[in-house]
């Protein structure tokens, strides 16, 4: 029997995201984790809708079932709770690069028509207004996951026209180019945002929006994107987070666990 749902109202519009995201990763098996918002929804979906979902940091754990929001890709609990600790090299070579990765979860600080995301800087490279804490293994993600969902809270500062760098590679320039560059993932096929989901469409490979959260206008989402947002003929309403989603949800930024997470 499903849970009630709540108000919209209920939750948070951040709250909204992680569960719409945690929600991706149904009938998935292996999933690479990026640490802040992808790492909470991905814990969300392992206690809530795949047990059985195994989550993988770039430090070493295979298998980790964080009870709470790690607090880096270092963070004790996620060893302490693995199935097993492997070295980065095999992480990447046999994990990620062999294509054993199912999907992986990335953030970004700007993100782009066509997914490609910066993490390294905003303004010029060499004078940069902001130093961004980097590529990290998140390069190696975008590129050999089967496929990559992107979550980041949807402003004009993050939703770009143009990027300051490419960090890593979504759909490159659109249509075949990236599978022009030999990479052999799927990339982006969907970013959670605070507002709403946009997915690429089929030909162009241009994010559209295909979906908004209970109670977010088209005109807010565009108004938030920094080029001319396409929206999706087809255009949805997400499912507000049921009571077992939004509890477990908060338990996990609080800290506090759930108890079931063996």
């Amino acid at each position: 029997m499903s849970e009630p749902a709540l108000s919209a109202l209920v939750a948070t519009a951040d709250e909204v995201m992680t569960v719409v995201a945690a929600r991706e990763l149904r009938g998935r098996r292996t999933c690479f984790v990026g640490i802040g918002l992808p790492s909470i929804a991905a814990s969300l979906a392992r206690q809530v809708h795949e047990p059985a979902l195994v989550l993988i940091y770039e430090s070493g754990p295979i298998g980790a079932k964080p009870t709470r929001a790690p607090l880096s890709i270092g963070d004790g609990e996620l060893a302490e709770t693995a199935l097993d600790v492997v070295g980065v090299p095999e992480v990447f070579s046999y994990w990620l690069q062999g294509g054993r990765i199912d999907v992986g979860f990335l953030g970004a600080a700007q993100i782009c028509r066509y997914g490609n995301i910066n993490t390294t800087v905003i303004g010029p490279y060499r004078q940069p207004k902001v130093r961004l804490p980097g590529a990290g293994g998140a390069p190696e993600i975008a590129a050999s996951a089967r496929e990559v969902i992107v979550v980041a809270r949807h402003t004009t500062r993050t939703f770009v026209n143009q990027l300051d760098f490419v960090t890593s590679i979504g759909h490159h320039a659109g249509g075949d180019s990236r599978k022009a560059l030999g990479l052999p993932g799927d990339g982006p096929t969907a970013v959670i945002t605070d507002l709403g989901v946009l997915r690429p469409e089929a030909q162009s490979r241009e994010l559209v929006l295909t979906a908004t959260h209970p109670g977010v206008s088209v005109a807010t989402v565009r108004e938030r994107t920094g080029w001319p947002l396409r929206i999706d003929a087809e255009l949805s309403e997400t499912e507000p987070p049921t009571e077992l989603e939004l509890g477990t949800l908060r338990r996990l930024s609080a800290g506090r666990g759930t108890g079931s997470a063996g």
